[in-house]
Parts: structure tokens; C-alpha cells; sequence
């Protein structure tokens, strides 16, 4: 249990599964790990209010998709110390963070994938895009994408890149790290608002 501890802190923020995980167990620790295992211990982990997972809906498609989830630490100060403080991946952190601020209103959270299809040298290709969160409240729902840092145009398209292939006219805010960003919308109607002003603002996702 405690090796899957350390798998789930080191993960969060990335999708995962009990299958990735015992293959991991399996990489550092040879054979003898049963999935079956993992899987009960996982259950127990997340009972025990360590971690939770959020499943992943399919934009597009409106569906849920079984086979890959998020895990988000609860307490991110014991997530740290649990790893001797070595993986400090501050944009996973960050999206640990909104995420707990979304869960302490009472708000029900998701991730979400939207497909896009590409053209490569005439060949047709899939592509699925990520979009941090998605909230549904009432006859609302809000997308959320976590940014660290932009920076450059390259980058801030990036991230823009999910928003841009949802066909729905629901509110997107892009949660940038910058602590001197002055709350804006953009003229595609994304509102882009700083990580203070969305975690000290109970009311950020109506602004």
C-alpha cells in the first residue's frame, strides 16, 4: 500500500489506471504484484480519503470513458512529503489545487477529452484533446483549463486548442498562474482570470 501511495502522489494531475500502476509496481519491484490487489487497494486508498479519482467524459461523444482516470491528492502538503519532496511539478500542483477549490463548493468534477481530427499529408488522423474540468451545476456547466505559464502565442494556443473544438456555447475560463493578470474575456468569449483571484473569489466561475 504504501508503494501505491507513492505511484498515486507521483501521478496527479496525469491520467492513470489500476493496470498502469500495477505495471509500474511491477517495473520497480519485479513480479509477484497482483492487479487484483492494486485495484482493492486503491479502493481502500481513496475510502480512506487520500486521494480521489475523477472520471473522464468523452465532450463530443457524451460519455464517460472507463479506462483511464485522474487521481488528485487531498492534502497536497502530505502528497509532498509522502515523496520526500522531490517531484514538486508545480503545474500539476496547480491543477491539484483547483481542483480541491472546485470540490470545497460543493461542485461535482470531471475531466474531459475533446477529439479533433487532424490532416497529415493527406492522411486523417485523431487527436484528443485534453480539458482540465468540466462542471456541470444545474442547467450550467463551465470548462476549466489550468495554465502555469504562457509563454508565448505558441503556448497560449495550446492551451486554447480544447476550448476551440467544443461546439457549445457553455463558459470557458482559462486559470492562468500569472498573479498581475487582470481578469478578461478574449474575443472568442474565454475569460481568463489569475489562480488568486479563482481560488479567493468563491464566486469566480460567474464573473
Amino acid at each position: 500500500m504504501d508503494n501505491i501511495v507513492k505511484v498515486l502522489s507521483s501521478v496527479v494531475g496525469s491520467f492513470s489506471n489500476a493496470k498502469k500502476i500495477t505495471d509500474t509496481l511491477m517495473s520497480n519491484r519485479g513480479k509477484g504484484i497482483d492487479y487484483k490487489t492494486v485495484s482493492s487497494y486503491i479502493e481502500y486508498i481513496i475510502d480512506s480519503f487520500l486521494f480521489e479519482r475523477v472520471e473522464r467524459y468523452e465532450i463530443k461523444g457524451r460519455k464517460y470513458l472507463s479506462n483511464n482516470y485522474k487521481f488528485y491528492a487531498i492534502d497536497l502538503g502530505l502528497r509532498n512529503a509522502k515523496l520526500d519532496f522531490r517531484q514538486i511539478e508545480e503545474n500539476h500542483l496547480m491543477e491539484n489545487a483547483i481542483y480541491l477549490e472546485l470540490v470545497k463548493r460543493g461542485l461535482n468534477v470531471d475531466v474531459g477529452i475533446v477529439e479533433t481530427r487532424n490532416k497529415i499529408k493527406c492522411k486523417e488522423t485523431r487527436i484528443q484533446l485534453e480539458v482540465d474540468f468540466i462542471i456541470n451545476r444545474s442547467d450550467k456547466r463551465y470548462y476549466i483549463q489550468s495554465a502555469y505559464h504562457i509563454e508565448n502565442e505558441e503556448k497560449l494556443n495550446q492551451e486554447l486548442a480544447s476550448f476551440r473544438n467544443i461546439n457549445d456555447a457553455f463558459k470557458k475560463i482559462l486559470v492562468r498562474r500569472d498573479p498581475y493578470l487582470n481578469r478578461y474575456y478574449d474575443e472568442e468569449g474565454i475569460l481568463h482570470m489569475s489562480l488568486l483571484e479563482f481560488l479567493t473569489n468563491d464566486n469566480s466561475l460567474d464573473l
